[in-house]
């Protein structure tokens, strides 16, 4: 679904939307284990949703991006954000049963996601995609695309699973939700993405959001 919103709505639109989990992490901590509802969570709340609405809003009637490729691409951001916070209370909760160094249970927990999605992948291959098109890719493609794996779901992963061991979810979550930043700059500077005041702002606003919502 990341991946799917990438190619929709491009890097500096998505990745602000998506990394608005932790307000869904929130979320579901208060759902299902009971944790109290704050006026920081409140305020995060309605600052992120206008900072999406901002990134969401702005160049939805170009040429570039039709109103429905934005409204899908936005639902697959809002949707992967939610999957990402189910996934980071999976990832806190087997860290705290691990009985190992906030090393050694980094690279356990990550070594087996990672396992479990690549064989669900493969198992589901012949299902998506029957002739194997992507076995056909490029040398410079796969080339590409295991640097990023490795980078992010590698490395990127077992940090934060690492950060989490040591600190507080409330102190690792909201600085690694600051990407949007990041990646707003990146689609700017080398993607050559048209970044506007409205997108910006959007992305400093999710990540003020995220960080008054994990603080409080």
């Amino acid at each position: 679904m990341y991946m799917m919103s990438l190619a929709s709505i491009g890097v500096s639109r998505a990745v602000p939307i998506c990394c608005a989990y932790p307000l869904f992490t929130t979320f579901f901590a208060v759902l299902f284990f009971g944790e109290q509802v704050t006026f920081f969570l409140l305020i995060g709340t309605v600052v992120i949703i206008v900072g999406t609405w901002l990134v969401s809003q702005e160049g939805a009637g170009s040429s570039s991006v039709t109103r429905s490729v934005l409204f899908k691409g936005v639902s697959i951001a809002l949707a992967t954000a939610i999957v990402w916070s189910v996934s980071i209370i999976l990832m806190d909760r087997a860290l705290e049963l691990s009985q190992m160094t906030s090393i050694d249970s980094a690279f356990v927990v990550n070594t087996a996601r990672m396992s479990a999605t690549a064989l669900a992948f493969l198992a589901l291959s012949p299902l998506i995609d029957r002739h194997f098109r992507f076995m056909k890719l490029k040398r410079k493609t796969w080339i590409i695309l295991a640097l990023g794996g490795i980078v992010a779901l590698g490395l990127g992963w077992v940090l934060l699973a690492v950060s989490l061991s040591q600190i507080e979810a409330s102190r690792a979550v909201p600085i690694s939700s600051v990407s949007p930043l990041f990646a707003t700059l990146i689609g700017a500077f080398f993607l050559k993405e048209k970044v506007t005041v409205k997108i910006f702002a959007g992305a400093i606003l999710i990540v003020l959001g995220t960080s008054v919502v994990f603080v409080g």
